[in-house]
C-alpha cells in the first residue's frame, strides 16, 4: 500500500497563522486543502499536521488518523460514546477489508470507494464516493475503503464506541480465522466470561468463520479490481477544486 505523502500547504499558512492571532484560546481551526494538506492553528500559532506531528496509524502501514473526539483507547470499557478522527488515506491505496465492532460514519472529502459485503447476494458491491459522499457502514459489515485519486485522500470517520487500539475495532479475515480457530478449540461460542471481557462482538454472537469468508471476498475482488480509478469528468473537478481551494484559502 502507497504510504501518505502530505502536501506542503505553504500558500495557506500564513493566512491560517493570522486567524491564529483572532482565535479565543481553546478553538482550533483545521484547512483540509484539496490536494490532501491538513493545516492547523490555534491561539499558539499555525502549522501544517503531517505523519509525524499528531498523527496516529490508521489501520494499515502509510495510512494515519487524528482523533478529534475520544482517543485510540476508546472502548466498552472505557467509553466515550463514539470516536471522530480525520484520516488520511494514501494515493491509490486500500484499507485492508475489516469489520468493526460498533457502526461507522464516513465522510469523503476526495475521490473514494467501500467495498461492502453484501450478505443477502453473497456478493462484493463497489460504492464509489465524490467529495461530500457520506456512508454509514452498520456494525460487523466487512468492508474496506480505497482512494481512487493519485493524491492523499481526507476523510471524516466516526466509530461507535471503539478506538484504533481496541481488539473489536477493526477484525481482519487474519483475526476472524483465529477467533474461529479459538471457538473450535473452546467448544463452540466464547462463553459469558469471555463476551463480557471482548465486549460488543462477543454479545452479537458473531459467526467467526463466515465473517473470514466474506473478508476473504472482498480481498480477492481488490486484487481483481484493484482501488479503481478516476473518471475524466471528476479529474477535471479536482482540477477546478484545487483552482478554487486556492483562491478561497485564506492568505
Amino acid at each position: 500500500m502507497s504510504g501518505v505523502e502530505f502536501g506542503s500547504g505553504r500558500s495557506g499558512l500564513r493566512g491560517m497563522a493570522r486567524l491564529a492571532r483572532e482565535l479565543p484560546y481553546g478553538v482550533e481551526l483545521f484547512q483540509l486543502g484539496s490536494e490532501g494538506s491538513v493545516l492547523f492553528a490555534d491561539r499558539d500559532g499555525a502549522r501544517e499536521l503531517g505523519p509525524r506531528e499528531e498523527f496516529l496509524p490508521f489501520i494499515d502501514d502509510g495510512q494515519f488518523a487524528h482523533y478529534l473526539v475520544g482517543d485510540a483507547r476508546t472502548s466498552p470499557e472505557r467509553p466515550s460514546n463514539a470516536t471522530v478522527k480525520l484520516g488520511v488515506v494514501g494515493p491509490r491505496s486500500a484499507f485492508t477489508p475489516h469489520a468493526h465492532g460498533g457502526e461507522h460514519f464516513v465522510l469523503s472529502l476526495g475521490h473514494a470507494s467501500c467495498g461492502l459485503w453484501d450478505a443477502p447476494r453473497g456478493r462484493v458491491t463497489e460504492i464509489p464516493l465524490v467529495p461530500g459522499g457520506m456512508i454509514r457502514i452498520p456494525e460487523m459489515m466487512p468492508h474496506s475503503f480505497a482512494n481512487r485519486g493519485t493524491r492523499p485522500l481526507n476523510i471524516l470517520a466516526a466509530n461507535t464506541g471503539f478506538g484504533i487500539d481496541h481488539e473489536d475495532y477493526a477484525i481482519t479475515a487474519d483475526e476472524a480465522e483465529r477467533r474461529a480457530t479459538d471457538d473450535v478449540v473452546r467448544g463452540g461460542r466464547r462463553g459469558l466470561g469471555t463476551a463480557a471481557r471482548i465486549g460488543t462482538v462477543a454479545r452479537i454472537g458473531t459467526d467467526f468463520g463466515l465473517l473470514a469468508a466474506a473478508l476473504r471476498d472482498i480481498e480477492r475482488a481488490q486484487r481483481l479490481r484493484g482501488v479503481g480509478t478516476t473518471t475524466a469528468r471528476e479529474r477535471l473537478a479536482a482540477g477546478l477544486r484545487r483552482i478554487a481551494s486556492a483562491l478561497e484559502t485564506p492568505r
